[in-house]
């Protein structure tokens, strides 16, 4: 259904710090329509939690949530399969990004190609202008489809597959940010952090030792601001 305004931008909210400091700075210029993906994965429903909550901080009515279960299905990832074990944080290894040869379980197999997907058959039909998504390559775990080459050929193909005269970017404005610099952007712009979750492994209490918990609490403590969600532990990551 198309949409009644003009400016509209569809922003990819998981419901973590990332995503909800990316829909921040969506806010300042656009339109919010907001859209959540479930894929199975072991926070499915903390994660929606955060979703819906993030969304009604920001009075945003144009929402969506949707189903692509067959990551799950497909496996491959700590997140989806059970099976796997949710690996602990190496203090060395933190944030290794492009340097680290060693892609870690939590990785879900093209993940950002088909959220990206999602958004933009959305997208076309809200006749919006961009795509946001809070890819951050620098200071994440070495995920092959957060490298910005990843997203500017998915621009292309867009300008490809869709209908003639439409106009989409995809917008990364944290891609090149470290963690630190992310919590600082959003206490700027009055993000609510207190209602996002990053936690790979538990809905009740954040672990605080998964790959995800250690790059947010080490951004926090880098920044030299007290993370507003309560931990399970909460090590040292500086």
């Amino acid at each position: 259904m198309k949409s009644a305004y003009k400016n509209i931008a569809v922003a990819a909210l998981s419901g973590g710090l990332d995503s909800c400091v990316t829909a921040a700075i969506a806010n300042k210029d656009y339109h919010l329509a907001l859209l959540h993906i479930n894929y199975g994965q072991r926070t499915e429903k903390r994660e929606l939690k955060s979703f819906n909550d993030i969304a009604d901080y920001y009075g945003v009515k144009e929402r969506m949530v949707i189903d692509l279960k067959h990551l799950s299905k497909v496996g491959g990832s700590s997140l989806t399969d059970l099976k796997i074990e949710v690996s602990k944080a190496d203090p060395d290894k933190i944030g290794a990004g492009s340097s680290n040869s060693n892609i870690p379980t939590s990785y879900v197999p093209f993940r950002n190609a088909n959220i990206l997907a999602a958004c933009v058959s959305w997208a076309e039909v809200l006749i919006a202008k961009a795509i946001f998504i809070g890819a951050v390559f620098e200071d994440s775990s070495g995920y092959p489809d957060c490298r910005p080459e990843f997203f500017k050929i998915f621009e292309q193909l867009i300008k490809t597959g869709t209908k003639p005269k439409t106009e989409l970017k995809i917008k990364t404005p944290i891609i090149h940010l470290t963690k630190a610099e992310i919590v600082k952007k959003g206490i700027e712009l009055n993000a609510p952090l207190h209602l996002t979750w990053s936690c790979y492994k538990n809905e009740e209490i954040a672990c605080g030792e998964c790959d995800s918990c250690a790059l947010r609490l080490r951004g926090f403590q880098q920044a030299g601001v007290e993370d507003p969600i309560a931990y399970k532990v909460k090590p040292i990551y500086l």
